[in-house]
């Protein structure tokens, strides 16, 4: 058993309470948190004590991602979503193998690594080489392999039932779902079809729902109704479902969704570079809807700084609704990690808490975006709206470190850099 007492300045846990603690102490004992609480609270130890200073927090959790896509960042640029999925990313993708796979899914987990985020929600093929990549970086990962209409078939359920027994490990890192890319590519019978899979299966259903407003419009037609109301009607939203992007959903969608505690992967950053428009999160939170946030692929943001997520996010509520009250500093962080972790499923994680995953991330704070911090209220805003992905230094996941002093422990970067730089030569190659 491995044991060890972490001393930083503040630490912020991002609990349901909004504990923060300064100065502050954590033990770990093996992958879990045994205490946290104020320095000179904490019972007298004969386990390793280290001093780290700085800002302690939960690893940050990115709700939505297709990493692999590191090996097509850049493509497409100016397109709006329908074209840059039909003329640049498909075409790419298409000559993509499992290797490939591999390569994109390590170099976006090192950058993501590096930007404090220690879980991500997937949705991708190739979803054995992607747990692969994750096993041995140590990433913890919600692998929710993707359905399209190109590959929705007997055979392809079948082996998604073989990869979930073989793969889902709740108290381990690594858990799956299923990955419905879209109504507007499945049609709304395959929906149905791979949701009622899904449920029993107990599965999460990650599904893009109304991220541009051309998308559905055939459906909508067809059906004389809004794409959320017929994913209602027809039972797709029953169940444990993670909706990606959600930008033009109405009052009475977002009735809806609150009506079925279906979870919104929120991502404005790509919603933005696409020109999707602008989610109405304000409403959906007043609404009691999990909101949590995520890049989107790193060919549509073009990072998987989910730092940049959590400063946009809150900017766009606030502008949206012309309120400058909204989405707090606490707030924002939540959506990053407490509510990241509850929308995509993953229980005891999030947030730093007693028998809860000790994912965590150290942030410097003897820095000039911290100064001055003559209260806490400062230094977490400072936290929020100054970027701090180049202050994280160390990051543990399950306790074990994954970065230290900013330098990968698990990770060969400057290998991965070099596989994923040919490959995406070869993709490209018409």
């Amino acid at each position: 058993m491995q044991s060890q007492r972490y001393i930083a300045d503040t630490i912020v846990t991002c609990d349901a309470n909004h504990r923060v603690f300064s100065p502050g102490v954590i033990d770990i004992e093996d992958s879990k948190i045994v205490w946290v609480g104020n320095l000179g609270d904490e019972e007298k130890t004969n386990n390793p004590v280290q001093q780290i200073g700085g800002l302690l927090m939960p690893g940050l959790v990115n709700a939505h991602c297709h990493t692999p896509m590191t090996l097509v960042r850049g493509a497409g640029d100016g397109l709006p979503l329908g074209r840059w999925l039909a003329e640049a990313m498909w075409p790419r993708e298409g000559k993509m193998n499992a290797d490939d796979a591999f390569w994109g899914m390590t170099l976006g987990t090192a950058e993501m690594f590096k930007a404090g985020v220690t879980s991500s929600c997937e949705m991708y093929l190739f979803e054995e080489a992607l747990v692969e990549s994750a096993n041995l970086s140590g990433a913890r990962l919600v692998m929710t392999p993707g359905v399209f209409s190109s590959v929705h078939s007997e055979s392809r359920l079948e082996s998604l039932v073989e990869f979930y027994n073989r793969y889902h490990d709740p108290e381990g890192k690594v858990t799956v779902g299923i990955g419905p890319h879209s109504a507007y590519d499945l049609g709304v019978a395959a929906c149905i079809e791979l949701a009622e899979f899904a449920r029993s299966n107990n599965m999460l259903y990650h599904i893009h729902l109304a991220e541009t407003r051309e998308e559905s419009a055939q459906l909508e037609s067809q059906y004389g109704s809004s794409i959320v109301q017929i994913l209602s009607d027809n039972g797709i939203l029953e169940g444990k479902v993670l909706a990606a992007h959600c930008v033009w959903v109405s009052d009475k969608d977002i009735s809806l969704l609150a009506d079925s505690n279906v979870a919104i992967a929120h991502c404005p950053v790509s919603n933005m570079k696409l020109g999707s428009g602008i989610a109405p999160i304000e409403k959906m939170l007043k609404k009691g809807l999990t909101v949590g946030l995520g890049t989107d692929g790193p060919a549509s943001n073009d990072t998987l700084d989910l730092w940049e997520e959590v400063k946009v996010a809150a900017l766009l509520a606030r502008v949206n609704s012309l309120d400058a009250t909204l989405i707090n500093p606490f707030d924002a962080l939540g959506m990053a990690t407490l509510k990241s972790a509850q929308a995509v499923g993953l229980d005891g994680v999030g947030s730093l808490e007693v028998g809860w995953a000790a994912d965590m991330i150290r942030i410097e704070t003897n820095h000039s975006s911290f100064v001055p911090s003559t209260d806490l209220n400062e230094t977490l805003a400072h936290l929020v709206w100054s970027g701090s992905t180049r202050k994280v230094t160390d990051v543990w996941i399950a306790g074990s470190k994954v970065l230290s002093d900013g330098e990968l422990l698990t990770i060969d970067e400057e290998r991965a850099l070099r596989e994923v730089k040919e490959r995406a030569f070869r993709l490209a190659d018409d």
